[in-house]
């Protein structure tokens, strides 16, 4: 009588043991690997190059599920719909990692954002490259200057002032009132004002350039922007392919990949690399 009860158990012990080690196995043999790529990356081509190198040397099929802004990235991980995630680095991927979604998180790439003024430069700051010496000038002649709020170019404002060791505070400084849209360099224009985002949106087209405004600050090695990879917790989510993710995020950190980023001016065609490699292939490149 006790074999007869004893049975039954081991079996439902043996199914609820191996269920989710038949969904990791399942995973493993999965040849497609997707993907939330932040839309710079897509914007100036970048993902595409790379996915297609991977997928050359690897036998791997590459989908991008989702490119756009990090709550979207961020979503897709949480839910489980991609194996691998890659945007810039802040509060969001660290709490992607805290809350157990992902892992193995690294820098792979950084992008520089620069000082875009009036054409005629009333600070006389054009041709500088250190970011927070052309505020300290702005900040002396209290030319305009928009407080930007989008998380990257204000956190680097914040970090460029506190190391010019002033706080930007006047009529000089203004609101953040841009709409937004393709036209937001000739907003920027009609304030007469100073302001810190990328030179990419520009570029590849996303916001419409104007003779009016330039990029008079840039090449600060310190207007350095890090983008994280990591992989998707295969213990959170079983369904996922980490092997293909950590295979990817490997590519990515190679130095294949890393001296081709010191080289690819994407779309620009100016010779500057649109993407910047990391330690130690930003010595080798740079």
């Amino acid at each position: 009588m006790l074999r007869k009860i004893q049975y039954p158990l081991l079996l439902l012990f043996l199914f609820l043991f191996l269920s989710p080690l038949n969904s990791i196995a399942q995973a493993v043999n999965n040849k497609t690997v997707r993907v939330a790529v932040i839309g710079g990356m897509v914007y100036a081509d970048l993902w595409r190059e790379i996915a297609q190198r991977f997928e050359n040397e690897t036998g791997y099929h590459v989908e991008v599920v989702v490119s756009g802004e990090r709550p979207e990235l961020k979503e897709a991980m949480v839910l489980g719909q991609v194996d691998l995630l890659t945007m810039h680095s802040g509060d969001i991927t660290t709490d992607l990692v805290a809350d157990g979604h992902g892992i193995n998180m690294r820098p792979w790439t950084r992008n520089d954002l620069v000082i875009w003024g009036p054409s005629s430069d009333p600070a006389g700051i054009r041709g500088m490259k250190d970011g927070a010496a052309a505020l300290a000038k702005i900040a002396h002649t209290q030319s305009a200057w928009i407080d930007f709020q989008g998380i990257g170019p204000r956190e680097m404002a914040h970090n460029l002032w506190r190391k010019a060791g002033i706080k930007p505070v006047g009529d000089w400084v203004l609101k953040d009132d841009l709409r937004g849209g393709r036209d937001l360099l000739q907003q920027v224009a009609d304030r007469n004002a100073y302001i810190i985002t990328g030179r990419m949106p520009v570029y590849v087209g996303k916001w419409q350039a104007t003779d009016k405004m330039a990029i008079l600050v840039d090449q600060d090695p310190l207007m350095r922007r890090p983008y994280i990879v990591m992989e998707t917790n295969p213990i959170r989510h079983p369904n996922v392919n980490y092997h293909g993710a950590k295979a990817l995020a490997d590519f990515l950190l190679s130095e294949k990949i890393q001296t081709f980023l010191a080289h690819y001016d994407g779309v620009v065609k100016d010779g500057r690399p649109l993407f910047y490699p990391v330690w130690p292939y930003d010595v080798a490149n740079n």
